[in-house]
């Protein structure tokens, strides 16, 4: 295909891929309220925990609570639609592949899809003991009350469990790496300390510094993920040392 066909066949999958992301939002924003109760559950928590009836989940705008359920859409969405845009993104570069490149290609999808939710679920585990931990600074309930302004609570929400799931997905790359032969196992296997500290630094940044069981947990688990991507390097290693070694044999 010359540079134009494939700027157009670009563009038709761009348009497809959208078209079912706007698909599923409008599907999504019916069944936001599910979502919103979901994300008020934490809060109710804090509530109890004060034992006050003025922590709540607040909207400082006309637009505000409209606002928070199209973020809520788009996200639903985003995952409703994922089949229609990944298979899009799929089809487009799959020509250009070859045949140990689809492998390869489907081995990481199917990895990293469920390493990328165990993360987030991880990451819903986790935020009730935030707002907690963070709720016990408030002042005296005589005097003070918590608010959750919409907005910034679900991006709070959001970006905790995003990011932690892509850092579930982090030991996927490193295999990734090792399998284009940029890195062997034994070159991770020898960056241990450094991987453990960023681990410990990347828990400590997503959690409160003073919820050191949560942040364990964390730096633990993203530990034991890195080491299983070194095993899984080593193991790929050795087959491609067998497989050398036949190459020569049949040679000599």
């Amino acid at each position: 295909m010359s540079l134009a066909q494939h700027l157009v066949e670009l563009r038709r999958r761009l348009m497809i891929a959208a078209a079912a992301l706007v698909v599923g939002m409008v599907v999504a924003f019916f069944v936001t309220d599910p979502i919103i109760a979901f994300l008020l559950g934490p809060i109710e928590q804090v509530a109890t925990e004060l034992g006050d009836d003025f922590t709540k989940l607040t909207y400082t705008g006309v637009s505000s609570a409209f606002d928070m359920r199209m973020r809520i859409a788009f996200a639903i969405g985003l995952v409703f639609s994922a089949p229609v845009w990944l298979w899009q993104i799929w089809a487009y570069v799959m020509p250009g592949l070859t045949r140990r490149e689809v492998r390869y290609t489907i081995g990481f999808v199917a990895t990293a899809v469920p390493l990328f939710f165990a993360g987030c679920y991880v990451g819903v585990l986790i935020m009730p003991h935030i707002l907690l931990l963070m709720s016990s600074f408030v002042p005296d309930q005589q005097f003070a009350a918590q608010f959750y302004e919409a907005a910034a609570y679900y991006d709070f929400a959001f970006k905790t469990v995003t990011v932690i799931g892509i850092a579930f997905v982090s030991p996927v790359f490193l295999v990734a790496l090792n399998l284009a032969g940029i890195m062997s196992g034994r070159e991770i296997l020898k960056a241990w300390r450094v991987a453990i500290v960023v681990a410990t630094a990347f828990a400590a940044i997503s959690t409160p510094a003073a919820d050191i069981a949560s942040m364990l947990l964390l730096a633990g688990v993203l530990v034991v993920l890195y080491f299983g991507a070194v095993g899984v390097s080593l193991l790929f290693d050795r087959r491609k040392r067998k497989r050398e070694q036949a190459l020569l044999t049949e040679d000599s």
